[in-house]
């Protein structure tokens, strides 16, 4: 902790019991609470004030997803960030993926256009 005490350059969630249809689902829920209360109008309602309510709110979108274990879905994992996020598939699983294979994946991500919804 010391040795990366003044690292800023990424961000690591990690994800336990978590869904994404849940968190989106909550995130519906509260949206239509603060509506009713009159805290916010339903034409204010955009990405950004969604995006608030989620989970992940104070971070930003993933750049690139490593999926392991050759399955080639998001298995119901960060749905609404993962949008115009870079994925790499790796035919390992979770506690055989190494540093070579982190280095791999991000050669990978490096040689990508990104887009961003865009042509």
């Amino acid at each position: 902790m010391d040795k990366t005490e003044n690292n800023t350059g990424l961000t690591l969630c990690i994800a336990f019991n978590y869904g994404g249809r849940d968190e989106i689902t909550k995130a519906i829920r509260e949206i239509a609470s603060d509506v009713k209360d009159n805290k916010i109008q339903i034409n204010n309602i955009d990405e950004n004030l969604v995006n608030s309510y989620l989970y992940t709110k104070d971070e930003p979108d993933p750049d690139l997803l490593i999926r392991t274990s050759g399955e080639i879905r998001l298995s119901n994992f960060l749905p609404w960030q993962l949008v115009y996020s870079e994925f790499v598939f790796v035919e390992k699983y979770w506690p055989d993926f190494s540093e070579k294979d982190l280095e791999e994946a991000i050669e990978t991500y490096e040689k990508r256009n990104r887009k961003f919804g865009g042509k």
